[in-house]
């Protein structure tokens, strides 16, 4: 027997992780963002087969290891409107929050994707589900270092050690953007790691969907002079 699933195997596991993601975010969720995400992962999955969008291992798992895993980040700061994602790679967490977004008049998430193929599906994404993304393929330090705006909250995923994510949002952060980074097991080391760099004033909020992982929240964070000399 293949060690490949079939299709209808992968779909079983779709419909079994969906509702497992529904039973954390049904109440909380609208009926019409669950449709969004619905076409999103019909999307994905059309995508992945030419594109590398999410870890193949993963596929019988997005809606649980992906979409609640992106959704809860709204949980912390329900008031926010205008986000920011950088690197976006397959729409996580930003191409989601914009889903969840699509409600509220007036909300924006910006996607900042360098991979052209990536940012392609972004785009094609934007437009197929009708959500406020706005989708920036180009390098996350060109986008922010010619920001002109400011956002309530900076948000990457699987991106890079906190470290240097706090390089990259840093200048966000400095204009009031909450930063928003999920990490796994290995959270403190990495907090530890970017203490020899940084002062930050952070929160370690328990991930829903990994009982292992944090969502790091960088309230505010100050690169130490002595790390330029």
């Amino acid at each position: 027997m293949s060690a490949q699933l079939t299709r209808q195997q992968i779909d079983m596991r779709l419909a079994r992780d969906r509702a497992q993601a529904e039973a954390l975010f049904g109440g909380l969720v609208s009926r019409e963002t669950w449709a969004r995400l619905d076409s999103l992962v019909a999307l994905l999955l059309k995508w992945q087969d030419t594109t590398n969008l999410i870890a193949p291992s993963t596929v019988g798992e997005i809606w649980t290891r992906h979409i609640a895993d992106s959704l809860q980040l709204l949980t912390i700061v329900p008031e926010a409107r205008a986000w920011v994602d950088l690197g976006s790679g397959g729409g996580f967490p930003g191409l989601v929050v914009a889903c969840a977004m699509a409600d509220y008049p007036g909300a924006k998430v910006h996607l900042v994707e360098s991979n052209q193929k990536k940012s392609a599906f972004l785009r094609e994404s934007a437009r197929v589900l009708n959500v406020p993304a706005i989708v920036h393929a180009r390098r996350i330090e060109d986008f922010v270092s010619a920001s002109m705006q400011s956002f309530d909250v900076v948000t990457a995923r699987a991106l890079a050690p906190l470290e240097k994510l706090l390089g990259y949002a840093g200048p966000l952060l400095k204009t009031g953007a909450i930063g928003l980074f999920p990490k796994g097991q290995d959270v403190e080391a990495e907090l530890t790691a970017a203490s020899k760099s940084w002062t930050m004033w952070t929160e370690l909020v328990p991930s829903v969907t990994d009982p292992q992982a944090r969502i790091v929240v960088v309230r505010r964070a100050t690169e130490l002079t002595h790390c330029k000399l």
